[in-house]
């Protein structure tokens, strides 16, 4: 009987350790099973070792998800000022950066010791290495609903199995295994298109090219695409672009797609011109721009927009051809050879259709005992806490449902 558990968790990350906690606190015996050798490695990682571990504005608009609706009860019966309360309570210092984000003071460790002090007083056993070979639901005629886990630890027993395996984001942490999409599958459950998303995008040819010349150069910008526009800061990269702008818009973003990048999103590049051009006329583009453009992206993108005039002064440019460059400036039109991949996403866009899923419980329809959670689901929030705070909701829903 030592291996047979009220509740089994595939997954020590963000979400499972937050079943596992939840279900613990109800007095239930939980197992967590992590194929790594240590729980939580992508809490550790995130957010620059700080972890951005939820948001002051936490909205189902921020997801992206098949069934916009789905996320509303989850975020509803487990929200930031929730798990906020949770962080006071064990006395972790944080700070609120731009947009809501909320960061670890001193470091993420403080939010893992926190889920795991909080599974321990739970009496919640936490397996790592454990490598999970199959799943099997108990025989209809043995009058016992639950699950048997094969794995190289041996065979385990549950009623209640919570998929917590996360997506293929970061596979060099080693638990992006996509084991819970077979699960899933196993159990009726279709998925959804995957692709590495919060992730840089990289470029080829002229604008790669450009990029690699200013790496490390940031400037604010609105980048879109036909769906969606974020303003946030653009990073030139050695691949390409990053930065929040385009990590934000890679959510909504297609390979083959074009974006749109406004250099001046708070100000009118005709007006500067032309201002110039009437009270400073001996100026040229690249010096009336360069009061709030960094000099290194203006002697690059002259070489494209106004190659042969570098030097030229504005008294020597047509209006039409001022409003031209100017145009280039709030529209300059990229299409990105595609993403760095899982390597570097942050998560995974797509995953397990929630169309079997309850939003209530996130219990598996027609599958008594089986439930999904976290980035193994079709639901992607944005950048800046959105992610961790549905692993925190969905985690908590499914703990408060298994019996």
């Amino acid at each position: 009987m030592t291996n047979q558990y009220d509740v089994i968790v595939l997954g020590g990350g963000a979400a499972g350790l937050m079943s596992a906690l939840t279900a613990g606190q109800r007095g239930l015996r939980v197992l967590v099973v992590e194929v790594s050798r240590k729980p939580g490695k992508k809490i550790l990682m995130s957010g620059g070792g700080k972890c951005n571990f939820t948001n002051l504005d936490i909205q189902p608009h921020h997801f992206i998800c098949k069934n916009p609706h789905f996320v509303k009860s989850a975020l509803s019966q487990y929200t930031q000022w929730d798990f906020i309360a949770m962080v006071d309570r064990h006395g972790i210092r944080y700070r609120e950066k731009s947009h809501g984000q909320l960061f670890c003071e001193s470091s993420a460790k403080d939010i893992l010791r926190m889920l795991t002090t909080e599974c321990q007083s739970a009496g919640v056993k936490i397996l790592p290495d454990c490598g999970v070979g199959y799943v099997q639901a108990l025989s209809q005629d043995t009058q016992t609903d639950g699950f048997t886990i094969e794995s190289n630890q041996g065979r385990f027993c549950c009623r209640n199995l919570v998929v917590a395996t996360g997506g293929l984001s970061i596979p060099t942490l080693g638990g992006a295994t996509g084991f819970g999409y077979e699960i899933a599958q196993q159990f009726g459950l279709s998925i959804s298109q995957r692709e590495a998303s919060l992730v840089p995008m990289t470029l080829t040819g002229k604008w790669h090219d450009l990029s690699h010349a200013i790496s490390g150069v940031s400037v604010p910008v609105t980048a879109s695409v036909e769906t969606k526009a974020f303003r946030e800061s653009m990073l030139f990269t050695h691949r390409g672009l990053s930065g929040p702008s385009i990590l934000q818009l890679s959510n909504y973003w297609h390979l083959g797609e074009q974006i749109v990048i406004d250099l001046l999103p708070e100000m009118s590049c005709e007006d500067i011109l032309l201002g110039f051009k009437s009270d400073h006329a001996q100026k040229t583009i690249f010096s009336a721009l360069s009061e709030v453009l960094p000099k290194s992206l203006l002697q690059e993108l002259s070489s494209h927009w106004w190659p042969d005039d570098i030097n030229t002064p504005l008294q020597e440019f047509k209006k039409a051809e001022l409003r031209r460059i100017a145009g280039l400036f709030h529209h300059w039109e990229i299409t990105p050879s595609g993403t760095e991949g899982y390597r570097t996403a942050e998560v995974t866009r797509g995953g397990v259709a929630v169309d079997k899923i309850s939003s209530r419980t996130m219990e598996v329809e027609g599958v008594s005992g089986l439930f999904m959670v976290g980035e193994v689901m079709d639901v992607t929030g944005h950048l800046g806490g959105y992610n961790f705070q549905w692993a925190w909701s969905s985690g908590f829903v499914a703990g408060m449902h298994v019996s």
